[in-house]
C-alpha cells in the first residue's frame, strides 16, 4: 500500500458551523438540479489506494485510507484528531457503483463509536464529474495534489447538511 506524505484535509464536521474557506469553494462543485451522474466505475481509481495524513479540521491530525477497488466499490475510513491526542470523531467510507455511475457514502461515530446518522442512514455525495487525478461528488472531491499528495474538500451548510 503506498504512503503519502500529506492530505489537506477539509473535512467538516457536519455538527460545526460552517466554515467554507476558499480552496473548499474552489475544489468542489455542486450538482445542479436535475443532474444526472455520468456513467462510470471505479476501476480507474486505484490512484486514491492508500493511507492519506495530514491536517484536518483547525489543523488538527487527521488520515483517510482507501482500499484498491475491487467488486464495484472502494472502502475507507477517515480518523479526524481533536488537537489534545485524542480522537474528535470516525468515518466509514465507501466508493460505489450504483446506476452505472458512481456514489461516495460515509457514516459519522464519535470517538466511542456511537453513530452520528440513524443505523439505516448514510451521506451521500453523487458523482458531478471525473477527470485525470481527481473525482468531484455534489459538495466533495477528492483529487490528486502532485505525486504523493491528495487533496479532499467537502462543504458543509450552516444546519448541519
Amino acid at each position: 500500500m503506498r504512503s503519502a506524505a500529506s492530505l489537506l484535509a477539509l473535512i467538516l464536521a457536519p455538527l460545526a458551523a460552517s466554515f467554507a474557506t476558499p480552496l473548499a469553494a474552489q475544489e468542489v462543485r455542486s450538482a445542479p438540479e436535475g443532474h444526472v451522474p455520468p456513467p462510470a466505475s471505479v476501476a480507474g481509481l486505484g490512484w486514491l489506494t492508500g493511507r492519506w495524513v495530514g491536517e484536518g479540521i483547525g489543523g488538527a491530525p487527521a488520515q483517510e485510507v482507501y482500499s484498491a477497488p475491487a467488486g464495484g466499490s472502494i472502502a475507507g475510513h477517515f480518523v479526524q484528531e481533536d488537537g489534545e491526542g485524542g480522537v474528535a470523531f470516525y468515518e466509514i467510507l465507501q466508493i460505489a457503483e450504483s446506476g452505472g455511475s458512481l456514489v461516495y457514502r460515509l457514516k459519522h461515530f464519535g470517538p466511542e463509536l456511537v453513530g452520528w446518522e440513524e443505523a439505516s442512514e448514510v451521506v451521500s455525495f453523487p458523482l458531478v464529474a471525473m477527470e485525470e487525478g481527481a473525482i468531484y461528488f455534489d459538495g466533495l472531491t477528492l483529487r490528486r495534489d502532485g505525486e504523493d499528495g491528495l487533496v479532499a474538500a467537502v462543504l458543509v451548510s450552516e444546519d448541519g447538511g
